[in-house]
């Protein structure tokens, strides 16, 4: 059994990457994150992703992975980005994240409110070999939250790709639908040739 890390204290992230991990490589384990929270201060996903991936590398020893994720919005610019999880402030409240969104784009019309969620992955080896890849969702944010799945942007983000005939937010979705089309989940699929290093 090859055993890693993810560097996050979020055990959504943790659910869901081990969802997408499971679906490829039966024999791979992967455990959460205990130790000390490093100070994101990249100026891009990439950056802080290698911060997450160096610290929780050093604390266990482990390869070790990182997402660092976030919605884009194309009307403000990309923004929220790298800064989703902070967008109502530092309390990281993902609800009020939300709807602040919702209100800053609320006279935008439907056509123009197209956006994508970006997740970049790191890999750090205890040995010193750094990889990155990225995953892409594109869709767009809908004028009201709706379902109760996922977590974070997923109830006010529809994808492109929807599975079904029918448009839903991803807080619609069920949690194998997400795990197989989810931004996380095409940039695990560029990361998978690197998975022969561990």
């Amino acid at each position: 059994m090859t055993r890693a890390v993810l560097a996050t204290h979020n055990p959504h992230k943790v659910t869901e990457f081990a969802q997408i991990v499971a679906a490829s490589r039966p024999d791979f384990e992967l455990i959460g994150y205990d130790g000390p929270e490093p100070i994101e201060d990249g100026v891009s996903f990439a950056d802080n992703a290698l911060i997450k991936a160096r610290a929780a590398c050093a604390h266990t020893g482990l390869p070790s992975f990182a997402d660092d994720s976030g919605v884009c919005v194309d009307v403000l610019g990309g923004a929220p980005g790298i800064f989703s999880a902070y967008w109502a402030g530092h309390a990281k409240d993902p609800v009020a994240n939300l709807h602040l969104l919702l209100d800053q784009i609320s006279d935008i019309a439907d056509p123009h409110r197209t956006a994508h969620f970006t997740s970049v992955i790191a890999l750090v080896l205890p040995g010193g070999d750094e990889h990155v890849v990225e995953g892409i969702w594109p869709g767009r944010i809908a004028t009201a939250p709706r379902g109760d799945g996922g977590f974070g942007y997923d109830p006010i983000f529809i994808p492109d790709d929807q599975p079904t005939a029918t448009e839903r937010t991803v807080g619609e979705w069920t949690d194998d639908e997400k795990a197989a089309h989810s931004h996380r989940a095409r940039a695990f699929r560029a990361l998978q040739p690197l998975l022969a290093l561990l």
